[in-house]
């Protein structure tokens, strides 16, 4: 009887423990060097592609060894540039990733995924319709910026400028993944991408939000708000419950306080629910604790779904009262909506 070896995903090997593989083959330790840059340098997806290795360790690689990378299962193009990405995980699951180019201003972003599904099942997000299977390992994320910045080179002729976890899934429940791909795109042994240039996206984790800050990350936070009391976010996301605004508000503070780093709120407009005067001097209030900038997203449909996106008047209004009140605001735009790869709207639907 043949015995049978169950080969270890390398990309789930630290450093330290890759030098120990080969030490223990009797490799020197640049070695393991060579194959860490292929893997988050160069980004190899097979060890047929590490040709500075000899044939016989690349063979002995593969026998012990596999790359469990992401592939790329279907591309949409949108009429405004926007290009949504389904990829297919190694066991079978399906995520999506999202290129927003704004060419003009040579900002290219990725927007990743984080688990498979989500758990927060906040009442307007298609995502949130779906089940949590799983989460991501920061080899799947790193793999999404990977891919997408290879996307980004061959359609726009430059590279991606931003990286922001906002796809499938709530960021801070997949913490440590989310931590690990963010040290190897940022390393320069990695992608070499400046933290500055990286968001991390919550619903509202208050617990995993101080830690975020006592970690010392350099990455930038959002909070999606999307309405400035309890009682009406208590409607549109659960997650409120357990995380109140005065539970978040404080732990938002201490991540400014603890880091500096830059904190914006996203501010989903819905007509007739949190759009009103009064709703604008309830989140003027939430905005004066800390520098904060505010971004307004117009509603993007979700079918089955009945929440509607506000009057463009009213949405103007409201972020003209915000700005003549000192509070640095925007207006986003929805893009890809044509494919269903605005906000709110990953689901894996065909």
């Amino acid at each position: 009887m043949t015995e049978t070896t169950t080969r270890i995903d390398i990309q789930q090997l630290g450093k330290a423990d890759l030098v120990a593989a080969f030490g223990e083959k009797g490799e020197p330790k640049f070695r393991a060097n060579q194959v860490w840059e292929w893997l988050w340098n160069k980004g190899a997806h097979s060890f047929v592609e590490m040709t500075n290795l000899s044939k016989p360790l690349r063979e002995w690689m593969d026998g012990h060894f596999v790359i469990n990378h992401i592939v790329e299962d279907k591309v949409q193009h949108s009429n405004d540039g926007t290009i949504k990405t389904r990829f297919r995980l190694h066991d079978g699951h399906l995520i999506e990733s999202v290129l927003i180019p704004v060419p003009d201003d040579r900002r290219f972003t990725v927007c990743v995924s984080s688990q498979v599904g989500c758990s927060l099942t906040c009442k307007f997000c298609a995502t949130g319709q779906m089940k949590r299977v799983r989460n991501l390992d920061a080899a799947e994320i790193y793999d999404q910026v990977l891919l997408v910045n290879r996307q980004c080179e061959a359609t726009f002729g430059h590279p991606l400028t931003n990286i922001v976890y906002m796809g499938m899934g709530e960021p801070l429940l997949a913490y440590r993944s989310v931590m690990e791909s963010i040290e190897r795109i940022t390393s320069p042994e990695g992608l070499g991408m400046s933290p500055k240039r990286i968001t991390v996206s919550t619903a509202g984790i208050s617990k995993m939000i101080r830690q975020l800050a006592d970690d010392n990350t350099r990455v930038n936070l959002a909070l999606s708000l999307h309405a400035p009391s309890d009682e009406k976010r208590n409607e549109i996301m659960p997650i409120n419950e357990q995380n109140n605004l005065e539970v978040l508000m404080d732990s938002l503070e201490y991540f400014y306080q603890k880091t500096g780093n830059r904190l914006s709120y996203e501010y989903i407009a819905f007509n007739d629910f949190n759009e009103s005067y009064d709703d604008a001097v309830a989140l003027l209030r939430l905005c004066q604790r800390f520098p904060v900038k505010v971004n307004i997203i117009e509603y993007n449909p979700v079918e089955g779904l009945d929440f509607v996106k506000a009057r463009e008047d009213k949405i103007d209004r409201f972020a003209r009262f915000l700005s003549e009140n000192g509070v640095m605001t925007t207006v986003r735009r929805s893009r890809g909506k044509d494919i269903d790869a605005a906000c709110g709207q990953l689901a894996n639907k065909e």
